[in-house]
This record gives C-alpha cells, structure tokens and sequence, in this order.
C-alpha cells in the first residue's frame, strides 16, 4: 500500500526532482514511475512489522544521481519520507510512535528466525540486474527504470500475463511456498486490492506494512530533525582508516589500523588485550614526544596520519591504577572461566558453538579441504535420532575442554598488611598483595609508584624491605614470570588461547543473560570477586571519579543530546542505549540487596511491605498496596501489575521521543517472589510532600485533579502518535479541568526545571472484556465469548499494538466507505450518502465478506482503486480546509468519520480517552457525547480483539506463517498482534474448534505449557514469600518435587537450625520481606499444587485442564517434562544442576536440595533503539526484495556499522542484521563470507538470546547450510545434530520445524551416503510435513522425492518408485499435467523405472546362469555433492533462477504492455480524476488466495521448499 504513504505533494517534490535528469528514452518513464512507485505495492521489508517501510520506488535522489549508489539512494529512501509535518511523510503518521514499534519487530523476526529472504529473493533476483545494465536509456534513469520493473513484477503477479508469470515467481505466502514457514508474516506483498476490499485487512500487512492512517494527520508535529541532510552526513561514517606503528617496550614494534573517529582511548584497549601487550594497563602513547589525551579523537590529534609512530610510555602508579592493574591480571587469568557466566554476572553469557565447530570456521576451511570423506562418523548419539524417548539434559551444555583452566597460580589475594603505614606511603608503597605459586612458594609483593617488587612480609611479621631477587618490575606479570616458571609457562598458553577464541565469546552483553542450568562448579579464592562483594563497590562504580552516579542526570542529559544530522543522532542514541543498560545492571544489583535485606530502609519503622529504599541513587519499592493507594482496583494483585502497566508507559513515551518531556528510568525486577520496581529520583522530590509538587494529574485516582498549560502543550504532542484524547474531567470541586493523559499520569517539575511525567500505567485505553461495568452491554462477539469476565484487578489495559491495528483496520474501512460512496455518486450523480449515515460499523460487519463482492468486475475494481485515490486527495483537501472541496464531498468524508468513529468530521483520526470506565472519574455535562462515542470505541476495540486478531493470529499458525517454539516465542507472536496473555485461555479454545486443528497441534502444547508453567508461576510467587533465605535451596527443590516428579509424596527437609531457633525469630519483625511462618511452605503436596495450578487456570485463563498430576497433564496434552522444567526455571529465574534428573522414578523425588544452584531475578526494562541503523536495514531489505542484491548488502553493511556504533558489538538486532547479510553473501556465492558473518550470528544469539533459544536453533541451521556448501561436512552434520538436540529438549520431535530440520540432516547423510540413517531422517520429515501441511501439500511431495532417491541410491527400486508416485498425484492434482514440477516428477519416474527393470533383467539372469552370468554392471548414483546442495537449497528456500536473454525480452515487453494500458485508462479517467493514475490492482482477492501457490508460478524450480 505505498499510496497511502506517499501524498502528492511528496510526489511532485520527487517529480521535479526527477525528471530534470531524464532525456530521452527517459523521459517517457516519467509517468509510470510515478504511478507505479505511488501506486505500487513495494516490497515489504520484513522485519519491518511497523511504520517507515522504505517506499520501494521512492529511491532516486535529487541531485540526479542514480539510486543504484546505495548511500544515496538508502538515505534519500529515509529523507523523502519527510515532507513537511511528520516523521513519516506529510500527516501520515502512520507510526503511532517512530522507534519502537520499529523494532518490537527486529527482534520478533530475529525470533521468527529468516529474514525471509528466500522468497523475496526470487522475485527479481536475475531479471532486474541485467535489466538495470542493459537499459537503453542514459545513466540516471537507468535504474529507475528496472525498479519499476521490479515492481511491476512484485505487484502484480496475480495479473500478470503469462509471459511475466512464468519467469517471476509469486510472492504471495501460501502454505506451500518455498519458505512458508515464516512467509506470510514477513513478506507477504499482497496486491493493494486485497487490503482495501477485504475488510480485515490481513493481519500480517497490517503489522508489517505499517500503511497506516495517512490524512488523519496523526504524527509528530516536529519534522524529524535532520532530513534534508541526509544526503551528506553519510560521509562521515565513510571515513576511511590508516595505520599506526606502534613501539612497545620489550616488544618488536607493530602496525594498528585505526579509524579517525576512535578515541585515543580505544587504542589502549587493543594493546590492553593483544596477547603481547596485554599485561600493561598503566601507560600513555607518545607522538613525537607529545603525550596524547586519553579522550581526544585520533583526527584531532596534530600530525596523526598513515604511518605515524606511536611510543608506549610506562607512567607512574596510584593505587586507583594499582587497584586496575591487578584486577586486569585477575581478568587475564580467570580469562578463559565460565564461572562468570553461570553465575550471571558482569554480563558474561554462555556460548557452545566453538565446541561443535572446533576453533574457528575460516581457519578450519583452509585444514579440511578436499571433501573430507573419509573419516567422518555421520552417527548421532542416541537421544538425537527420529523417535527416541530420552530427553537428556546434560549435553545442553557441553564441557568445553578450555575451561580445565591451566593453574598457573594458586592464591593472588590482598594482603592482611593493607594499607601501608604512613612511613611506608611516603617510600611510594600503594598496597600488598599476597601470592602463592603453583610451585607452593608463598611471597608478599609490593605494589608502589614505580611497580611490583617482593618484600620480606610473611603472614605474620611485617617486613616492606625488597627481598631478593631484587627485581622491580612495571608489570605484576613481568614479576611473576622471574618468580614461577610454571606461571610464565602456562600463562603464555593461557593468552595464546585467550586470544583464539572468537572476539563474540568474550565481550560483554548489554543486558545480563542469566542460564537456568550450571555444572557443578569449584568455588575459587578470588580477591577481587571478594573486595567487589564486601566493599563500597556497591555505593560507586569504578569509572566514575568520586562519587555515586547520579543516574536521573545521566539519563535526562542523553535525552537532551542534538539530533539534527546523523553523527548527532548516533551520539545520542549511544548514549542513551548506554546509560540505560548500566542503569538497568545498577538497577538489578540493587533489587536483589533489597530483597536479600542488605540496605537499609528509608522508612525503617513502618512494617516490612511499605519500605521504601534508596540506594546508589535509584529509588526502590516493594509491589505491595501500600496505604490501600490501590484498594478500589484489586488490592496487592492491583499493586503487582502496576509497574510493569508503568514500565509500558515509559517505553512508549521514550519512543515517541517529545523534547522537553521527562520520563523516570524505569526497571522492574521480580527476585524471590518479590517485585521491586527500582526508579531515577527526580531532584528535590524527596525534600517535598507529594501533594505540593504535583502540577498535572491527580495522586487520588481523580478526586482532586489539576492541569498545568506548559504539560499540555508537552502531552499534546504525543496524543497524536499515542492516539490519545484531550479531554476534560471534574474535580471535588466540580471544576473542569482538561487533561491529555489519563488522570493517575502525574506531572511534576525537579527542581532541575525539567517536566517529568510519571504513574503511567493507564497510558492505554482499558480493556473492556476483564471490566464489567454495570449498565454497558458489550457488543455481541464479546458477550459470546463469555465476556466480560471479572479479573483479580482492574488496571487491565489493551495492548500499544492492539490500538494501532484497530486504528489501520478503521482506516481502511474509512477509505472503503468513502470510496463506495463516491463511486455511487460517479455512478448516479445523485447524492447517496443515506446509507453510510445509519450509524457505526461495527467490527463484526466489516469481516473479510468483501463489501463489493468478488462478482465486481475488474473494471469496477480499478474504478475502485483510482476511487480511494481521489478519496485520499479529498481527505487531504479537507484537511488543510482551503474551501476547494465541494459540499458533497465534503458530505462523503463526514459520513465516513462518523461511521468509522472518527474525532474529526473532516479527516481521519481516531484516539482514546483512557480515563472512560476509570473508577472515580466524572466527566462534565457538556461531554456527554463525546463520551458516548468513546464509550462505543472501546467496546469495539475490545470486541475487534475477539473478532479480528485472535482469529488472526489462529490462521497465521495454520498457515505457518508464524512458528513459536516455546512459550517465549508464543507470547511474542500474540503481544505483536496485541493480544494480552490472560487471553491465552480464549486462543486455546479457538484452537481446538479450529477445523485444521491437528495442523495447530504444536500450537496447542507450547500454550498448555505456557498456561501450565504461568499458572505455577503465580503459585511460586507467593509460595517464595513465606521463605527465609536459609530454607531457599529445600522450599525450591520441595515445589519443583511437587511440580514435576512422579513420587508421590516428596517431604520437605527443613534446615536443622530452624527448629532450634523458632523461638528467637518470632521477635524478629523486621527482617527481610520474607517474614511470614517460615515453615508453611514445606506441607505443600503435589496433589494440592495441581489442584491449585488447574484452579489458578480457570480463574486467571479462563480455561479448564483435565489433569490432577504431572503425569496425567504429560499424558492427556502430550507434554515433556523437561520442557516444563525450562520453562519454569526461565520464568521465575531458578537455576538448577546440570544433571540427569529421574522425573519419573517413583522411589525417590527428581530433586534434592543441592540440584538447586541459584535464583536469580527477572529484569525488564526500557529497550532503547537505534533508529537510524534501522532505516538503513529496512531500505537494505526493501532493495533485496527487488533484486538489487549488491546495493541491499551495501545498504545492510552500512545498518551493521551504525548498529554497531549505537549499541557496541553484541544486540540482538545486529544479530538479525548478520544473519541477513550471511544469506546475501551465501546467494551471491560468497561462502566464505557467508559462513563468517553467520558464524557471528549464531555466537550472538547464544549469547544474547540464551543457548537453547529458538533464535538460536535457526542460527545453527544456517550455519549448517553455509558449511555443508564450504564442503565442511562433518561440522555441517554436527551443528544440525546441535540443532535437533536443542529443538527436542525444547518442545519435542512434533513440531513443524522438526520437518526441515531432519529434511537437511537427511540430505546431508545422503550426500556422505549414510543411506539408512539418511533415511530415519527423511522419513521422519514425511510424516511430520503430513501431519502438519496436510497429505496433499506440495512440501509432502518434496518429501516424497527426497525419500525416493536415498531408495534409488541404495537401489530398491520398489520403495523409490512408490514414493516418487505419491510425489508425482500431488503434483498433478495440485499443479497439473503441463507444470514443470510434474513434467519433472515423470521423467524421474521414467528412470526409475527403468532402472528397476534393469535390475530385475541382471536379477533373472543371475537366477537362470548362476555365477557364471554375464553380467552388466549395474549404474548405482552415489549422489554428487552439488545436487545435494541444489536440494538443500531447495527446502531451505533459497533459489538461484537462471535467466536467458528471451526471458529478458519477455519481461520488457510486459513491462511495455502494462505501460501502455495504464497510459490508456489513465486518459480515460483524467476528465474527473485529476490523482487517480494508480494502475489497476491485480486481480480480486480470491483470485490470488484461491489457487495453489505454484499454479502462478510454474518456473519456479523450488515452490515447496
């Protein structure tokens, strides 16, 4: 729908900028290009599900160049968006808010794990770049003319004639396309048409495509800063690198290659982690004598160029720099330790790769050349095959054999003689460390100004004088290695190793990973872990001189950064990203204090539930209702959910990005059952009495309420993006007072001048399904389904993406009802309003039964389409109120406001009032219109949530255009489309109605785990209260007993003291929250768990399970109890012993008290975006989907390096990023650089995303592909080992990803001719490709063919014959005779044939002359590693589509042809239809859902890969 992006004045501003260059040839395309790139429907970028997809035709840059230069072209694709009024193009606002929705998505497609490349590819791959050369027109039109190519090509398929037809595969995602199983969502470019006759439009355009609500002048006022200077500041980041020599002492001198924009600072990390270098961290680089500053960037620095020499110089110790430089040695040694990671600090993270790829992928290509066929043991362990039972744990973490860490000292600690006396300071003496070697020889070392030294201290008698050997060394590691040859030996290894690993496997994560699994580990001595843990580390952290971070500062200063040209915007959004995800770790170690009671409260007197805490300048409070702040909204429950509903708030705020508007950092932790919400402090709140410093809002839930004119200028900004009413309200008094926010949204100004906002847990409009309200009747589909329901609090709200797909879906019926109404007045010319004024649509009525109908011809249709246009014009007509419009036109759009809800009677703009249904709330006399109407609103947001998305996302699972793995991923897809999790009970219940119900199969297990897991969450919660820290280990092992393992009544072990000391802890009022009867925990039974968490399903889900024990629950839905255990553990943040646990022995309970290790807290915060970055992916992807394969991974390049540059190396969108690029590079032949960039990826997925997530599980796959292709087969074999073990553990064998996945292990196998093994594989993708595509779908008949040739190979003919015929019914009843696939699947049943007859001939000769026979020998086809490749391409959905210079003619001359008809109807239309050159829409909707997928596209040679 790009129409609806671009408005005409966009494009004339792109005409005028346009046509100047063209002459010529050129000159005839100017009007197609601007009707079909107005008119087209671009090419969805996929991991776009919301606003600023690139408009696919908008790509040439005004200065004339061609936009075939991919900088200029990507940038121009992210200015023209702005015209003048909005981010997103004049008064578009299609985004409710510019960056967040943008990437709900990056990271939802990372989880839906492809970048969908695969069928967007071939929509254009070869056509349009030979195209593009062989134009015949000059230069600069050149490439514009293949873009409309190829969205000539993408658009209308459908349409197209035959010629066209053939040679460009369609795109539209159906159940058999080649890559179905994330199609639709991700690219799924539908033919205009069917979003506007279709009611509903799909559900995946709608997050996609982002085409929202053009005229309702719904966007930011600001224009986005920066736009026109697009074009330039591209050159900053182009800047090129030089070297440096750099002159270390005691080294040989070697050369660095640096980049201007580096700070002098980033030099000293490299040597600090070189391995011949890396023992200094006290030094200054010197030019020329001139020492450098630390903080200056190198192109500042004077006389710095290619070849310059830098001298490392040793500087002087302080004890700061002391402190440094052993923590830094302690680093180096402890450098190749998982510890870290398995405890869950300093956000290290665990990752697997290397142990399945032995070292580094690039080296290993250059080893293992040849094909490596000999010696590769293709046998999987056991618990991998098809139908194995055993779910082992252990292997999910492998024992890497670089952890047996190389001792090379035994102790390195402080010393008891710190800190030195006064005489001793005054000799230079910092601090004494204490050291024993791995010989067992203990020594005392000085650390002073000048270095390291021995002294003569023992453990008892303090001697600081330099013991011999005398050697004073710069480096503590320089001494070391004099002292113990065992140390300088092993740890000379150590780095060597250090260094090898991939750069992934060590740095830091933004946000901390924590793993719900962990070997038995040794606990080590550690200094340094010990001095972190008991010293005022907790008040500072290191780096900031002085004092603790003031984090409100920090946080609003970032905000308060330029943002007009790109090098502004990146320093911004770095800063920003940076300063949250330490506020975030800060944040989170804080909490656990709190809870773990090690901070001191600020209200010490009040009882435990209504501390209060403040602790390294974050403010702390318990999710209790404290003072019964909440009593009329449910109480504690109300109390628990309201940060989080807050937490929701500022990421959207944060998003929409208004300047001079403050939000608190946020983070909500859950830890032992607690919830802490930990906030930045506003200046000067705390010296004030609350009711004095709030402005704006109201602290009683809307007794007093008050308003401030500065907050709603401010709030008025965002009611746009936010769909938020202004509205007015009554207070005690009966005074109106007008707000822009809900009433509970306080405003206070800090005593820094700043406007904060804060309780923003009523952002969104409440969801009136979980709120009776006594009186309102909600509309059919609502009360249907059994709502409203009461729930256990009323602060339930609907979803940011629910609102704006409820707004599109209103749009879109809008611009239909306007379009129909003038279509009857072109048709009669007499005015025909009366119908539209009967009142609003409801939902139910704009279904996907097309209004039009499909018997409306195609010339209506394309009446309809240039309808909408003029539609559209008018709209904006209106808008702007310049009187031009006629009266009846003006009647037509006012019908259309009314009947959809609109605010306005003169353009399109729906918002919310989200103080309706707010108990307490009155609003004024005058309003009660207004409220009615918004009364009607939420009632038909709440019942198009019913009607629409849940129906939606129930066919998206069906189509397998969505495929959830565990629960995380379902939450993820049903948030996407707004649906909140306590309708997960509802999705179930669609389920099993549904009629594909076994194709939904997996679905309905991940959600009865998840509502099972969820259920026992709720439970644990406040199970954990009634805890006290000693009993933690029993009370998690007792519930986990209870929970899952089959013994039937596991008893709890208290710890022996609690029974001594029973006594003393009555008194004891004030400890930590936990303060209930310690002991009531340990009489739960399994009995009494199930019963409670089937309860707690019903009353929270709505939904009944049938099982009284873990065992019938297993039994009755299917479940695996491994499963359960993951999810349980990931959800309330347990980590317990990686072992094999009996779950179902009936003798001894699964867990005791040791297997658990750890819980840790469950953080969420504010995900801050990089916006830019992001349009640079989008504009990458958007030139991938049309075949300009080089400019997209140029463009794709450009997005990693901002990426990069905004949130460091390790992101889950830089994962998406790699794993794009890896494809790109795969297609255009580049394996090297493929496996290179996918390697990454998978490493941070690992790292970012967990070891066993779903993301994860598609990264190996890739991976596998990309190595198989390098002809790396044994690693190729045990990566998708990898990936099946994962896939087991984390739902099970049934799932239709499981179908690929053994596809690729089969046909790996085939290719090292592992036949039988082969075959368990291929058969076991047959089945579960049957069972979830249906017998008949085309993926089942590619799995048919698969299957035959490993039965040729091992040449029994008889089988392979039956397969291929299977193979060969589909094909023909799904594509017909005369389809290439079919033609095809003949000819292979020729060969067979033959082949068996010939067999048979040997055979009978055999039988008849006995040995002496002469036989033939017989041709058995090993296959050849290439037609394997051909065939993992294939399922993989990958394609390379020759094609010859006829094809290219064809093309052209479609192309032509279309030019011509759309010229023609064009003049037709332009007496009364100034706008309307929007070319025909291709064919009605149920032309282009009704046939099977491969029937539009016979050449495609991979349709159901």
């Amino acid at each position: 729908m790009a129409w609806v992006r671009v408005c005409a004045s966009c494009c004339w501003q792109l005409a005028e900028a346009v046509l100047p260059t063209c002459t010529g040839a050129g000159a005839e395309e100017r009007i197609p290009l601007l009707s079909s790139s107005s008119a087209s429907q671009s090419p969805r970028p996929s991991i776009l599900r919301g606003p600023g997809t690139p408009n696919a035709g908008f790509s040439c840059s005004p200065n004339g160049l061609t936009s075939s230069d991919p900088l200029s072209g990507g940038h121009k694709e992210v200015g023209l968006r702005a015209d003048s009024s909005s981010f997103w193009g004049p008064g578009a606002a299609r985004a409710s808010w510019p960056t967040a929705v943008l990437l709900a998505d990056l990271e939802q497609d990372a989880r839906q794990g492809e970048c969908s490349l695969s069928r967007a590819t071939p929509a254009g791959l070869a056509p349009l770049k030979p195209e593009a050369s062989q134009s015949s027109s000059p230069g600069p039109t050149s490439c514009v003319r293949a873009r409309v190519v190829a969205e000539a090509g993408t658009r209308d398929t459908g349409s197209a004639g035959p010629g066209l037809e053939d040679r460009l595969p369609c795109c539209h995602g159906s159940p058999e396309t080649s890559e179905p199983r994330r199609g639709q969502l991700l690219t799924a470019p539908e033919p205009p048409s069917v979003m506007l006759l279709n009611g509903d439009c799909p559900e995946s355009l709608k997050k996609e495509d982002g085409a929202a609500e053009p005229p309702r002048e719904n966007g930011l006022d600001e224009g986005e800063p920066g736009d026109e200077t697009t074009g330039q500041e591209v050159i900053v980041i182009q800047d090129t690198g030089f070297s440096v020599k750099i002159l270390a002492p005691g080294i040989e001198p070697f050369s660095l290659q640096v980049s201007p924009q580096e700070m002098v600072q980033e030099i000293h990390q490299v040597l600090m982690d070189r391995e011949d270098t890396c023992h200094r961290t006290c030094f200054s680089l010197h030019l020329d004598g001139n020492m450098l500053d630390h903080f200056s960037e190198l192109r500042s620095v004077e006389g710095l160029q290619e070849g310059s020499v830098l001298r490392v110089v040793e500087e002087p110790y302080t004890v700061r720099e002391a402190r440094i430089h052993v923590r830094h040695v302690r680093d180096l040694l402890k450098s190749l330790d998982p510890s870290d990671a398995f405890n869950g600090v300093d956000c290290n993270s665990l990752s697997f790769l290397s142990v399945f790829t032995d070292g580094d992928l690039g080296d290993s290509g250059k080893r293992k050349k040849g094909l490596e066929m000999d010696p590769i043991d293709c046998t999987p362990p056991e618990y991998i095959l098809p139908g194995s039972r055993e779910r082992p744990l252990c292997p999910l973490q492998p024992q890497n054999r670089d952890w047996k860490p190389l001792q090379c000292l035994k102790v390195l600690t402080m010393s008891g003689w710190n800190p030195p006396p006064g005489n001793r300071k005054m000799h230079g003496d910092l601090m004494y460390l204490f050291v024993i070697t791995a010989e067992d020889r203990q020594v005392s070392i000085t650390a002073s100004t000048r270095g390291f030294y021995l002294n003569q201290s023992t453990a008892y008698h303090f001697n600081p004088k330099p013991a011999s050997p005398r050697f004073l060394s710069h480096s503590l590691v320089e001494l070391l290695n004099q002292i113990s040859p065992t140390f300088k030996k092993n740890f000379a290894v150590l780095q060597k190793k250090r260094v090898q690993r991939h750069p992934f496997e060590r740095i830091a994560t933004p946000f901390q990973v924590y793993s719900w699994t962990a070997p038995q580990a040794e606990h080590a001595m550690d200094c340094v872990r010990a001095e972190d843990a008991y010293t005022s580390r907790l008040g500072y952290e290191e780096h900031i001189p002085g004092q603790t971070r003031d984090w409100n500062e920090e946080l609003q200063t970032t905000r308060e950064l330029p943002r007009k040209n790109l090098p502004e915007r990146l320093l911004r959004e770095r800063a920003i990203f940076k300063v949250h995800s330490d506020f975030t770790a800060a944040a989170t170690r804080g909490a656990m204090a709190v809870i773990d009671g090690n901070v001191m409260a600020i209200n010490p007197s009040e009882e435990t539930k209504m501390q209060m805490f403040i602790w390294n300048n974050i403010f702390f409070s318990l999710g209790f209702d404290v003072r019964d702040h909440y009593k009329d909204f449910g109480g504690d429950v109300a109390a628990y959910v309201a940060p989080t509903n807050d937490l929701n708030g500022v990421r959207t705020y944060n998003a929409v990005d208004v300047e001079g508007l403050y939000t608190l950092g946020t983070v909500v932790v859950d830890y032992r059952g607690y919830r802490v919400t930990a906030q930045s402090i506003i200046p000067g709140i705390l010296e004030r009495d609350q009711e004095q410093s709030v402005i704006y809002g109201s602290i009683d839930f809307g007794k007093t309420v008050v308003s401030h004119p500065r907050y709603l200028e401010l709030l008025e900004r965002t009611s746009r993006p936010l769909k938020i009413l202004r509205h007015r309200v009554l207070n005690d008094r009966d005074e109106e007072v007008e707000l822009c926010s809900s009433v509970e949204c306080k405003g206070i100004i800090g005593n820094d001048g700043r406007h904060y906002i804060l309780d923003l847990l009523r952002t969104f409009p409440p969801d009136l399904n979980f709120l009776p309200v006594s009186g309102e009747e909600l509309p059919e589909e609502c009360t249907r389904a059994g709502f409203p329901r009461a729930h256990r609090h009323k602060l339930c709200c609907l979803r940011q993406e629910l609102v704006d797909a409820f707004v599109e879906h209103r749009y879109l019926l809008f611009m239909k009802l306007a379009a129909l109404q003038l279509m009857q007045q072109k048709a009669s010319k007499v005015e025909n309003t009366t119908s539209l004024e009967n009142g609003g649509l409801s939902p139910s009525e704009s279904k996907p039964e097309d209004p039009l109908g499909p018997e409306v011809g195609s010339q209506e249709e394309g009446g309809s389409a240039s309808g909408l246009a003029k539609v559209k014009e008018l709209a904006e007509t209106i808008a702007s109120d310049d009187g031009t419009a006629d009266p009846r036109s003006r009647e037509v759009i006012r019908n259309a406001c009314k009947a959809v809800g609109s605010i306005s009677s003169t353009a399109f703009d729906i918002r919310f009032n989200p103080d309706i249904f707010s108990p307490g709330v009155r609003f004024p006399e005058s309003c009660q219109d207004e409220v009615r109407d918004q009364k009607q609103l939420l009632k038909d947001a709440a019942a198009f949530l019913l009607s629409c998305q849940i129906p939606g996302l129930v066919k998206d699972c069906t189509d397998h255009a969505v495929l959830p793995m565990d629960g995380a991923t379902l939450a993820e897809v049903m948030r996407q489309r707004g649906i909140n999790m306590r309708y997960l009970g509802k999705v179930l219940d669609l389920v099993l109605r549904s009629p594909a119900r076994d194709q939904l199969d997996h679905i309905y297990k991940i959600g009865i785990g998840e509502l099972i897991t969820r259920s026992a969450k709720h439970i644990f919660k406040t199970y954990l209260q009634g805890v006290e820290l000693s009993g933690l280990s029993a009370a998690i092992s007792h519930f986990l007993n209870c929970f899952l393992s089959s013994y039937p009544n596991p008893v709890a072990h208290l710890p022996a003291d609690e029974l001594l000391s029973k006594k003393r802890n009555k008194r004891r009022k004030n400890r930590p929250p936990g303060a209930a009867d310690n002991t009531a925990w340990a009489v739960m039974t399994p009995q009494e768990l199930w019963k409670n968490i089937c309860q707690e399903a019903k009353n929270y889900f709505d939904f009944s399970l049938e099982c009284d024990s873990v065992d019938q629950a297993v039994e009755t839905y299917g479940l695996q109890k491994i499963t359960l255990l993951r999810e349980i553990s990931l959800k309330t943040g347990i980590q317990i012993l990686l072992k094999e646990y009996s779950f179902d022995s009936r003798h001894k309970p699964a867990f005791t008290e040791e297997d658990v290790l750890n819980i840790f807290p469950v953080v969420k915060h504010v995900n801050p975006k990089a916006s830019d970055a992001f349009h640079f992916f989008q504009s990458g992807q958007a030139k991938v989907q049309q075949g300009f394969l080089k400019e997209g991974c140029e463009l794709i390049n450009e997005a990693l390096n901002l990426f990069n540059n905004v949130y460091g190396a390790m992101h889950v969108e830089i994962c998406a990023c790699l794993r794009l690029l890896a494809r790109l590079h795969y297609i255009m032949g580049d394996y090297a650089e493929a496996l290179s960039n996918q390697q990454k990826a998978v490493l941070m997925s690992e790292r970012v995303m967990g070891i066993e997530h779903p993301n994860t599980i598609q990264e190996y796959m890739h991976l596998a592909l990309y190595c198989f292709a390098s002809s790396q087969l044994s690693t190729a074999l045990s990566l998708l080992y990898r990936a099946r073990y994962l896939m087991l553990l984390v739902f099970g064998e049934d799932h239709p990803e499981m179908a690929l996945l053994d596809n690729n292990i089969g046909l790996v196998l085939h290719g090292v001719m592992e036949y039988d093994l082969s075959l368990r594989f291929l058969e076991n993708a047959l089945a579960v490709s049957t069972k979830y595509h249906g017998p008949k779908a085309l993926k089942v008949a590619l799995s048919h063919h698969l299957v035959a040739r490993v039965y040729e190979s091992k040449a029994e003919f008889r089988s392979a014959l039956q397969h291929e015929k299977e193979g060969y019914t589909i094909y023909k009843t799904q594509l017909g005779e005369d389809h290439e696939k079919t033609k095809e699947s003949s000819e292979y049943l020729k060969c067979l044939t033959q082949q068996a007859v010939a067999l048979q001939r040997t055979m009978n000769e055999i039988y008849r002359n006995g040995s002496s026979a002469n036989i033939p020998p017989l041709k058995f086809t090993a296959p050849s590693m290439a037609s394997v490749l051909e065939q993992l391409n294939v399922i993989n959905g990958i394609l390379f589509i020759p094609l010859s210079q006829k094809d290219l003619e064809n093309l052209k001359a479609e192309v032509a042809r279309r030019h011509q008809l759309q010229e023609a109807s064009k003049n037709r239309d332009k007496a009364e239809e100034p706008m309307a050159t929007e070319p025909e829409p291709a064919g009605a909707p149920e032309d282009v859902g009704s046939q099977p997928q491969a029937a539009k596209d016979p050449s495609s040679p991979s349709l159901q890969g």
